[in-house]
């Protein structure tokens, strides 16, 4: 399987995931294609910052994790590497308000983890070398997208996945506050929305359903060592 990248010179590329089997299959697949060069491989986005300062990559390819605060930290910290390499976003996440939100951080790319590595490889290359520098987004309709843009759907928001994703490790509506900046009040009124659009009443059965729905993974839940609040449970 090649294909050349002609006229441009190679894209050096830093690949950042956290499972070692996906990240070295995907970069097995990368390096059986013409025009690309691995400039590292990375097991979160400390790491990937780490080497796209060391080796000035062209683009980054990085999953998509919660709580989005830390990947806005880490778009931050890529933007100040000179020169800044493009982001690819790779994810299982298809709620478009989520796209939306790291669109608006400036990742070139958002792609589900569906997409086909001939997707994956027209998004580095435009990421690399589009100089109209238009989005590159598979898996979901422009259409679903302007409807989040918007505010209109049913889909969760960007920051009702973040305080849902806290919720389902335990976290009481007082510590999400204070790990998020906001009151107990506003993230009270984040999870009754996210309730209501989910259809279901309760924690359990909201973290139950985005379990189900791969909006959030067992090992996001229990990758946070912070303890939970014995009361959270009894709140909303």
């Amino acid at each position: 399987m090649q294909e050349v990248l002609s006229g441009k010179g190679p894209i050096r590329v830093v690949l950042a995931d956290d499972r070692t089997l996906f990240r070295q299959g995907l970069a097995g697949l990368l390096a059986s294609y013409g025009g690309i060069e691995l400039a590292g491989q990375a097991e979160n986005d400390q790491e990937a910052i780490a080497l796209a300062r060391k080796h000035n990559p062209n683009v980054v390819i990085m999953q998509v994790q919660l709580p989005i605060e830390r990947a806005k930290k880490a778009l931050k910290q890529l933007r100040e590497v000179s020169p800044p390499p493009k982001v690819v976003l790779v994810a299982m996440f298809d709620d478009p308000s989520y796209v939306q939100e790291f669109l608006k951080l400036g990742v070139s790319a958002y792609l589900l983890k569906s997409a086909s590595i001939e997707q994956l490889m027209g998004a580095i290359r435009a990421a690399a070398f589009d100089p109209t520098g238009e989005n590159v987004i598979v898996g979901i309709p422009r259409e679903t997208l302007a409807q989040a843009e918007d505010g209109s759907g049913d889909v969760l928001s960007a920051r009702e996945m973040e305080i849902l994703l806290l919720a389902a490790r335990g976290l009481s509506n007082r510590q999400i506050a204070a790990r998020i900046g906001l009151t107990q009040s506003t993230v009270k009124r984040h999870l009754a929305n996210a309730y209501e659009k989910m259809n279901v009443h309760s924690r359990g059965a909201a973290t139950r359903k985005a379990l189900s729905e791969n909006w959030i993974t067992i090992r996001e839940i229990t990758q946070d060592e912070e303890e939970a609040d014995p009361l959270a449970e009894s709140e909303l």
